[in-house]
């Protein structure tokens, strides 16, 4: 009698856990993912510009205000990825929950200490996608919709075709954004389009070079926050 009692118990508890677990992920509006090339074709200068835009663009009063009035929530979660060639990818910030002024400063503090971990090692924008996929899966929040976006300045240089990594994304309901940065390739930013964005709102802003870096991921995440409404 006893042994029975036990077992249900045991098996009340890991129902019970089931169900609870799930439950305990704070929701959130977005799930963003910011991907930032490090391969061998940015050079250090070329680095800090990307860095310093990402930094300015979460402390942009638009940016705030963006934040404040999208979404059901009033909330994101994000978290930031170097990458370069297929296998050469790091999660650098995890995933941090942005849903005031403060929090987006307090992001941007983070982008500011985190330093360089990739040099090198080719461009690979399937690679990229490959492993950005699975960080949705393992995020501590809950968000309605899930966006990659990746800035860089080449085209896939190794691994599977782009399109075809993208394509099983936009399947697991992600949108990818794209930034491509003009300057080292001609129509890259066709290039882009062609194969890298995709999924339910997808989009691309372009940075004519390095230097106008900044402008472009400020106004690129303001619509992505504003998608939300």
């Amino acid at each position: 009698m006893w042994r029975k009692l036990f077992v249900v118990l045991l098996c009340g508890i890991a129902g019970w856990s089931a169900i609870a677990g799930p439950a305990r992920a704070q929701p959130v509006d977005l799930l963003l993912i910011l991907a930032v090339d490090a391969s061998g074709s940015v050079d250090n200068d070329e680095w800090a510009l990307q860095m310093k835009g990402y930094e300015d663009a979460w402390r942009d009063p638009e940016v705030h205000r963006a934040i404040a009035t999208a979404g059901r929530h009033r909330a994101l979660a994000v978290t930031f990825v170097q990458w370069s060639g297929y296998g050469h990818q790091l999660q650098t910030i995890g995933w941090t929950r942005v849903a005031s002024a403060q929090d987006a400063n307090a992001f941007a503090d983070l982008i500011a200490g985190t330093g360089r971990q990739i040099w090198g090692g080719g461009t690979s924008l399937s690679g990229i996608i490959d492993y950005a996929v699975p960080l949705f899966e393992s995020s501590p929040f809950r968000g309605e919709r899930k966006v990659l976006d990746i800035s860089g300045d080449g085209a896939n240089r190794n691994s599977r075709p782009a399109d075809q990594a993208r394509d099983e994304a936009v399947a697991k309901d992600v949108t990818i954004n794209g930034l491509p940065i003009l300057g080292s390739e001609a129509g890259l930013d066709r290039w882009y389009q062609a194969n890298v964005v995709g999924g339910p709102g997808g989009f691309m802003v372009v940075a004519e070079s390095f230097q106008s870096f900044g402008r472009a991921i400020r106004n690129k995440l303001i619509r992505e926050i504003a998608a939300l409404e």
